[in-house]
């Protein structure tokens, strides 16, 4: 019998785990490389699919910063408005929800914690047919509570000054993702220092303020960071509830760059919306990296 050596061995091992793992690199460059190249290549050019893209340099750009788009600036700042208070909305919720599942005074914690799971689960189209019902001006859940404790009702998402607010409602009813990750890193902090609170005299706050929010920082910092570019890349809200409206009120940035390219046909223009929005969440990604050392701590440090 032939002896296998150990370079052979390893050789073999090593082609083993290639071909495991060409079906993920296969649709890594033909699914996800392959189309940001082309987009990048299309954003220099004018392109409406019908004809041949024609190369324009960076007239694309020029005309986005310099104010030819009258839209451009107006999806942006509503992006950027609505992925601050988001985020901001739904971490405070989803850490808010998560302390009381984590609590031994809650009864039947399991069930809870399904119950505010279930909303993450159930299609976007559902939870937003329910929610327009909920939110009609006329004859809506929402104005009839209201009006049955003696308050005025609201127009809620088809009002231009409400309806940012409105849909924050919507996307803090679907953080269950952001409760689970919050609720394991709660499960996660020792016991122990809760202990050693207690023996030195402290009470709640003390375990909040310098034992939970601490162990927690990590947690925060990576919800916050997924969840801020899920916000920025919005889509959904605009595209089933408001139509962008009322009054390009809710003209995400997404939603507006898929309006460029599939309802306009400027596949070249909307190609450059997408390395600038690639671009503004690479920078807001960086800066939360470059500020986490500030705030986030983790239990290996010293």
């Amino acid at each position: 019998m032939k002896r296998v050596t150990r370079k052979t061995k390893e050789r073999r091992e090593m082609v083993t785990g290639i071909l495991f793992s060409l079906p993920a690199i296969i649709g890594f460059f033909c699914f996800a490389l392959g189309p940001m190249v082309a987009s990048l290549i299309l954003g220099f050019t004018e392109y409406t699919i019908s004809s041949a893209p024609r190369f324009v340099g960076l007239d694309n750009y020029i005309r986005m910063f310099s104010g030819q788009d009258v839209f451009f600036y107006q999806a942006l700042s509503v992006t950027l408005k609505f992925a601050l208070m988001n985020v901001a909305v739904c971490m405070l919720t989803a850490f808010a929800v998560a302390l009381l599942l984590n609590s031994e005074a809650v009864k039947c914690r399991g069930l809870f914690r399904s119950v505010f799971y279930i909303p993450t689960i159930i299609p976007y189209v559902a939870t937003a047919m329910i929610f327009m019902w909920m939110m009609s001006p006329d004859f809506g859940l929402f104005n009839i509570l209201l009006r049955g404790i003696g308050l005025k009702g609201s127009k809620w998402i088809y009002s231009e000054g409400t309806v940012l607010y409105s849909l924050l409602i919507i996307t803090a009813w679907t953080a269950g993702n952001i409760i689970v990750v919050f609720l394991a890193g709660l499960q996660g902090v020792p016991k122990q220092l809760y202990e050693a609170v207690e023996v030195d005299g402290g009470n709640g706050f003390h375990k909040f303020a310098y034992i939970t929010l601490p162990m927690v920082t990590p947690i925060v910092f990576f919800n916050g960071l997924m969840f801020m570019i899920a916000s920025l890349q919005g889509f959904m809200p605009a595209a089933v509830i408001t139509s962008g409206g009322p009054n390009n009120a809710t003209l995400f940035y997404t939603y507006y760059m898929y309006k460029q390219a599939f309802e306009f046909s400027n596949m070249g223009y909307a190609s450059a919306l997408g390395w600038v929005l690639f671009l503004v969440i690479a920078l807001i990604a960086a800066f939360i990296f470059k500020t986490s050392k500030y705030w986030v701590f983790y239990s290996d440090e010293e």
